[in-house]
């Protein structure tokens, strides 16, 4: 299989080509002997290039290493994670998207529904897969089997990778945002447990409308964001060649994403990317979809709604919503710190502190002078 290398692993693919020179006996003289210490310093060498590359990568290069040609797909991870999957088509109105998979499967011998936006793996099977974008039928299908699942009470788990939803006149004539809208409502209703894993790229309103999920995971060098870097150099600077200086700005990586409390962990790649080792990938991915689901296991219904409640309200808090620790009351409070109380009291009151304060300076004044 050909590999494909990005414009900074131009020093791995020049180790790499000459690796496979070495493992190959026939040479420019014929028939030869491998030199087989040789072949083992190489591949210390490129190891070692691998790792001091892959630990200074920017936002922009994870960017390109999410959208790599090579990155396993959603269709892979499905068939490798999951056994006796079955497919189910259609959203019951239109037609069938092929840009989104979804069916049951057994993982741990547990019941799930799986869905996952594939982008294909070749340009035949890109074309034919919409390159990941999906239409409102798609999200339709999604919403139509959530709800099932949600009805017998088994756990979803979603494959996040597309740019975007497709924005094509087709598209919006048949509701591509109304489509969007009631799949994000679809899935923060759910009584089941929904697991969102972004394998690659994790773009706008077409990746949130499946990934608003109890527990939000990425891999580490995919991408999760409300636009693209090169939409985002385009709107601020009109010059999409600024991609880098958007992808910093943007904080789209895993790594970003976990600090700022919007992702919920991070599986950790294999060296050099997910697509240099495909099966300890799907491994890796296996055992945290495991653990998430034993999470949940001993939660009632409502408490499972109201983790991925809580869970979305607390973004961009200190602390958040949380359940009352009354009994007597329902629903969720907002959690605020001493300090976050001070400064709304203080605001809320501070024409009658500064005449408090004025009150004491002109009492202290009197009482010096006197």
């Amino acid at each position: 299989m050909k590999k494909n290398y990005l414009e900074f692993e131009k020093e791995i693919k020049t180790l790499e080509t000459d690796l496979e020179s070495l493992k190959s006996p026939f040479g420019s003289e014929g028939i030869s002997e491998v030199d087989t210490q040789k072949i083992i310093k190489t591949e210390e060498q490129i190891n070692e290039k691998l790792k001091i590359t892959y630990a200074t990568l920017n936002s922009w290069q994870r960017t390109l290493v999410a959208r790599h040609e090579d990155r396993p797909r959603a269709n892979f991870y499905i068939k490798k994670i999951f056994s006796s999957f079955t497919t189910l088509s259609g959203d019951r109105l239109f037609s069938d998207d092929k840009a989104v998979i979804a069916g049951f499967g057994l993982i741990d011998n547990k019941s799930v529904l799986v869905i996952g936006q594939e982008k294909g793996e070749d340009l035949t099977s890109r074309i034919e897969r919409n390159f990941g974008m999906m239409r409102p039928e798609g999200y339709r299908k999604c919403i139509r089997l959530m709800q099932l699942a949600n009805r017998f009470q088994i756990p979803i788990i979603t494959f996040i990778d597309t740019p975007g939803a497709y924005p094509g006149i087709g598209a919006e004539q048949r509701g591509q945002a109304a489509a969007i809208a009631t799949s994000i409502e679809c899935s923060m209703s759910l009584k089941v447990p929904n697991i969102s894993i972004v394998i690659g790229e994790g773009g706008s309103g077409g990746a949130i409308a499946l990934a608003s999920s109890n527990k939000v995971i990425m891999l580490e060098n995919s991408i999760y964001s409300v636009i693209s870097p090169e939409g985002c150099a385009s709107i601020l600077w009109r010059d999409s060649s600024k991609s880098l200086q958007a992808a910093e700005a943007m904080k789209l990586t895993a790594k970003d994403l976990l600090e700022l409390g919007i992702i919920d962990e991070i599986i950790k790649e294999p060296l050099g990317g997910a697509h240099r080792n495909r099966d300890i990938m799907a491994q890796e991915i296996k055992h945290s979809i495991i653990k998430n689901l034993r999470y949940f296991e001993n939660l009632s219904r409502d408490e499972v709604y109201d983790h991925r409640k809580v869970r979305f309200l607390k973004i961009g808090r200190e602390r958040g919503f949380a359940t009352s620790a009354n009994l007597n009351d329902s629903g969720l409070g907002y959690k605020e710190s001493y300090f976050e109380k001070a400064r709304r009291g203080f605001s809320k009151n501070q024409y009658l502190y500064y005449g408090l304060i004025a009150f004491l300076l002109a009492l202290v004044t009197t009482i010096t002078v006197v």
